[in-house]
């Protein structure tokens, strides 16, 4: 039994609060953290509801080094899950080495002032975690997260060598609203708008934005569904960790609606992170979008259909070519159903909460920082068959 600090009142923290609630035998004790202590208390006004349990909340500005400490050594955490801004992750990792704590996110490093996303600043923390004896877990959400222990298990079980791997994201369920992201408007929006980027035969080869486009008959009647190329930060580490890999690609659907808006909003420069001047001030034209757009977590309630996500996988076993496909269908409805939630930011928190039990549980040790496929797959793959994102194998 272990005291958890969760930092971020977000969609995902929403979720991992109630999963972490459910789990009373791993998560002794709780505490809820974000800049806006408001959505701490609602938050846990919900758990309360939903599970019984009560969580403590608090106010933090977890970009202020000295305040995360004080907040960890006032709550004495074993563990900080961090589900706040990725912006805010060095911030945090450098609060865990202070107090000796270990650390946990789902999302790698993004500048603030740069659409770029990689894991050489929070791989640069190596040493520095090693010898302090403590463990850094980055990216265990789904994607990153559960796709990386998904390859893991294939590597152990499926395949002697994975040549080829496509990650396919699809998210087939409709919130009935003009525009909307899923999850942060600010940081989905980064994402999808910068060039696209893939391995292939020992190098990265780049794209222009959603330039790539191919179409992927999705299982259990989503049917099929337009993919397009992106970058994804779990590349960068799966080409490093897994057997004889010579080709990398993500992919994700996107409707028509949704590119037009996009197209319209980039023609306008509202994707923007360029400052401009605004009677005087400075402002962030992306800033200024999120603000306006819906809030992620007010789409539960109106989100219906499903999602997909998994790993086609090509390579070889005993000699024999094989390709396998892994992977998860999550109803928005049931998430919503259970903890008051769209499945986004469902299959983003139960990965967390799940990454969080494993390091509490002993299940994954070691001193230094991690990514998800360099620990063992099976006692994390069991926890989702329990925890609400049961997986499917199928030969293809």
């Amino acid at each position: 039994m272990s005291k958890v600090l969760i930092i971020g009142a977000g969609g995902v923290g929403h979720v991992v609060a109630h999963k972490c609630a459910q789990a009373p035998e791993v998560f002794s004790e709780i505490m809820l953290a974000s800049r806006t202590k408001s959505k701490c208390d609602a938050i846990a006004a919900s758990v309360k509801e939903r599970t019984g349990r009560t969580i403590q909340t608090a106010a933090l500005d977890a970009d202020n080094v000295a305040e995360t400490v004080a907040l960890i050594r006032k709550f004495q955490p074993k563990l900080v899950l961090n589900v706040a801004l990725p912006y805010q992750d060095l911030a945090l990792m450098d609060a865990c080495l202070e107090t000796g704590v270990d650390y946990l996110d789902t999302a790698n490093y993004e500048p603030l002032d740069e659409a770029k996303f990689e894991y050489k600043w929070q791989w640069a923390y190596q040493d520095r975690f090693k010898e302090k004896g403590l463990m850094a877990l980055l990216g265990s959400g789904f994607d990153p997260g559960v796709t990386n222990v998904y390859c893991a298990y294939a590597q152990k079980h499926l395949f002697d060598e994975i040549h080829e791997l496509d990650i396919i994201d699809c998210n087939a369920g409709d919130h009935g609203q003009p525009f909307a992201t899923n999850f942060n408007p600010e940081i989905n929006i980064r994402e999808i708008t910068q060039r696209g980027r893939y391995w292939e035969r020992g190098e990265w080869v780049e794209t222009d934005p959603l330039s790539w486009r191919m179409s992927y008959d999705f299982p259990e009647g989503i049917g099929p569904k337009d993919c397009y190329l992106m970058y994804h930060e779990e590349l960068e580490s799966l080409v490093q960790n897994i057997r004889g890999l010579k080709r990398a690609r993500f992919w994700m659907t996107f409707s028509q609606n949704y590119l037009n808006h996009l197209k319209v909003l980039e023609g306008i420069g509202m994707t923007s992170i360029e400052p401009v001047d605004y009677k005087g001030q400075k402002i962030v034209p992306l800033q200024f979008l999120k603000a306006v757009l819906p809030e992620p977590g007010s789409l539960g309630p109106l989100t219906k259909g499903r999602t997909c996500i998994g790993c086609v996988m090509k390579g070889v076993k005993d000699g024999r070519e094989r390709k396998a496909y892994i992977y998860n269908i999550c109803s928005h409805e049931e998430a919503y159903r259970e903890v008051g939630s769209q499945a986004i930011s469902y299959t983003t928190g139960v990965p967390a909460m799940i990454g969080a039990m494993m390091m509490l549980t002993g299940k994954w040790r070691g001193a230094g920082v991690f990514n998800m496929e360099q620990l063992d797959p099976d006692p994390f793959m069991e926890k989702l068959n329990i925890h609400g994102l049961p997986w499917v194998v199928v030969d293809l």
